[in-house]
């Protein structure tokens, strides 16, 4: 059996996410504390008993989530489960970023501090209310990039998540966005759903965040991975750390590959993905893109103890 390790991007945050792992195991404990400490905060604090709205905020959710992440590698790593269990890891944007943690290419602490610094470039390069986020339903890439270059109309209006062959979003300035969400309901889409987001990410309006992580990423040690990462922007296998570098500035404006990412782990022989944090989300998407791969849940203990029992 082929497994790959896969983290989850934003929007499956929710309040108390990892605390009954770091109840149930010091080493994820001992993230969350790595993590407070890296922010100079008590993300922790925020992230098991806070305020929804204020953790759902874009440097909130991206450190959160990869400390979720990484809290779940530490409780299957307590387990005998170490990352040479896998063959790949992917990650869904911010999750690409945990999946280098996990593989060990970029220190928690390091990688804490450059998801806070790329979510607050992401909110600030575009003010709020400018931009938006459609999701569109029943239409494949070919058809929703048609929609985008419509309705475009001189703003900027691309696909920017290839997330299955049933959903692909587009990013970019509000108007066109919408106009593109009604573009695709008279192209044959199922539905078009603006999205609760705030800010218009992966779509060239990113560029200032592009460049701000430009900056932070030149400041950090990059180790090759202790397994390949499969990057957003190509769909496919790297190890090499100027490269990781140089992709990681390319993904804030670019699509992230969803779809293919796990077509390619298909081709890899990749049979199982066990998707590590919070939500089940990625799971869903690989289930629609192909059901050759077993995907499973490590969120809870419960979880990490179903798995572990399973793989021995």
């Amino acid at each position: 059996m082929t497994t790959a390790f896969v983290f989850p991007g934003q929007g499956a945050q929710t309040t108390g996410m990892g605390k009954a792992l770091a109840e149930a195991y010091p080493a994820a404990q001992a993230i969350f504390d790595e993590v407070d400490e890296a922010l100079g905060e008590k993300l922790s604090a925020l992230i098991w008993e806070g305020d929804i709205a204020e953790l759902t905020l874009t440097q909130n959710a991206q450190p959160a989530l990869m400390a979720t992440s990484m809290a779940a590698m530490r409780a299957l790593e307590a387990e005998g489960v170490t990352i040479s269990a896998a063959s790949f890891v992917a990650g869904h944007s911010l999750g690409e970023y945990s999946a280098l943690a996990a593989a060990g290419a970029i220190s928690v602490a390091d990688t804490a501090r450059l998801l806070r610094t790329r979510g607050l470039a992401m909110q600030s390069a575009v003010p709020v209310g400018e931009g938006a986020m459609a999701a569109i339903l029943g239409l494949d890439l070919e058809a929703v990039r048609a929609v985008a270059e419509e309705a475009a109309q001189g703003e900027v209006c691309q696909a920017a998540n290839d997330n299955d062959p049933t959903q692909v979003v587009v990013s970019g300035a509000k108007a066109a966005v919408e106009r593109a969400a009604e573009i695709a309901k008279e192209k044959g889409a199922k539905r078009a759903v603006m999205l609760p987001v705030s800010a218009p990410f992966h779509c060239a309006l990113m560029q200032p965040a592009a460049d701000a992580m430009a900056e932070a990423l030149a400041g950090v040690t990059i180790n090759a991975p202790a397994v390949p990462v499969i990057a957003n922007v190509l769909a496919e296998a790297v190890t090499d750390p100027d490269t990781i570098r140089q992709l990681l500035v390319e993904q804030v404006t670019g699509s992230v590959r969803w779809r293919e990412s796990v077509q390619y782990m298909a081709t890899q022989g990749v049979t199982e993905a066990w998707e590590i944090g919070a939500g089940k989300a990625l799971s869903g998407m690989i289930r629609k893109i192909d059901r050759s791969i077993a995907s499973k849940a490590v969120g809870t203990p419960e979880d990490v103890q179903k798995v572990v029992q399973n793989d021995s």
